[in-house]
């Protein structure tokens, strides 16, 4: 009996050494740095498209590991930040393209016959052909921050300075809807609200910077500061991007 465990035991052994020896160079080949400049042959073939022979692929100094890891470009000479280059000048950033997952070499990655940045400027998906259409959402940030964040498929694409509820009139937080919209509402506080976008069915909303009826503008210097009645203000310009941008039915996070 214990020969036999013993044996049992031996085979077990013999086939965690096969698959150690089988699964080593797998993960050798999938983690490969031919050019040892700290990324992956892999990503950088199917992701950043640099050269995995060259651990400088644009030739300025720095290896590309160091560039992508401090946000610039490893595929330009000049020290440009990720986020202000488009290599393939299809509208889109190269930080963007890395967001959504495109070809920063490729202006039109799904071959639609739209360029990236277009896609994603209407609110399509870059990677499938025809018209997909991407989530989006609007996060409210009423603390200190006083900030509105709007994302395209959990990317964040942009953020906006507003004015929420004061202490006493405090901007209901929670999870939200936009429920209505209308180029301008009146408040039964005697002013204009331009772009508004309802949220609790017209309990409160978002809009743009409050109009007395002689078109002056209320409170232009309030923005980042809790100043409004409940509702959130953003500034003139803003109100009238969101008020485009969102349909009616997007998700809006207020915390």
């Amino acid at each position: 009996m214990p020969m036999m465990r013993i044996i049992n035991q031996l085979k077990y052994c013999v086939i965690i050494i096969l698959v150690c020896l089988i699964a080593i160079p797998a993960l050798a080949k999938t983690q490969l740095d031919s050019d040892n400049d700290g990324v992956q042959d892999k990503d950088e073939v199917e992701i950043y498209h640099t050269n995995p022979l060259n651990p400088d692929t644009d030739g300025d100094g720095y290896n590309d590991w160091l560039e992508l890891n401090n946000g610039y470009s490893p595929l330009s000479s000049k020290k440009v930040k990720l986020k202000d280059n488009d290599y393939d000048s299809d509208g889109l950033s190269d930080r963007m393209e890395l967001n959504f997952h495109t070809d920063l070499t490729n202006p039109d990655t799904d071959n639609d016959g739209h360029k990236d940045g277009e896609e994603i400027n209407n609110g399509y998906d870059p990677l499938k052909a025809g018209n997909v259409k991407l989530s989006k959402k609007i996060e409210i940030n009423t603390g200190k921050e006083q900030k509105l964040y709007y994302f395209l498929n959990n990317v964040r694409m942009g953020e906006f300075k507003i004015s929420s509820g004061k202490l006493s009139m405090q901007t209901p937080r929670g999870n939200f809807k936009i429920d209505g919209k209308a180029l301008r509402a009146w408040s039964k506080y005697g002013l204009w609200m331009p772009y508004w976008m309802s949220l609790k069915n017209g309990y409160f909303g978002i809009h743009e910077l409050p109009e007395w009826p002689n078109r002056t503008k209320e409170g232009e210097n309030h923005l980042g500061i809790p100043v409004s009645h409940g509702c959130v203000r953003l500034g003139v310009g803003p109100a009238e991007f969101l008020y485009n941008w969102a349909p009616v039915g997007t998700p809006v996070k207020i915390y």
